[in-house]
């Protein structure tokens, strides 16, 4: 049994007992989220997609732990320009999840 979630402006295809990193939600470690935007739903008797979203469903996830992720390197410029370059630095802040349940 899978769903499709919908989360932080990404879907994500989830099975009980997944490790997720998701954009960062405004919950402490070890508080339980429920996700309602559900997409689709498969189980035993067939796939159900919603329009958009499956009326009902719902998928229990706890929250593991909330960090940021590797700093990555940002570099512009202009070409030709001598003097206009500039180096920046981002660490994306993220929710580390792990799916519970499903409920369809």
């Amino acid at each position: 049994m899978y769903a499709v979630i919908e989360t932080g402006g990404k879907q994500y295809q989830v099975k009980e007992g997944d490790i997720l990193f998701i954009e960062k939600l405004p919950v402490n470690a070890d508080d339980s989220v429920s996700f309602d935007k559900v997409i689709a739903v498969s189980n035993d008797n067939g796939v159900t997609v919603g329009t958009p979203y499956v009326s009902g469903a719902a998928v229990e996830a706890k929250v593991l732990k909330n960090g940021k992720s590797k700093k990555i390197t940002v570099f512009t410029y202009k070409p030709k320009k001598g003097s206009t370059h500039r180096k920046m630095g981002h660490r994306q802040p993220y929710t580390q999840v792990r799916i519970e349940s499903i409920k369809a």
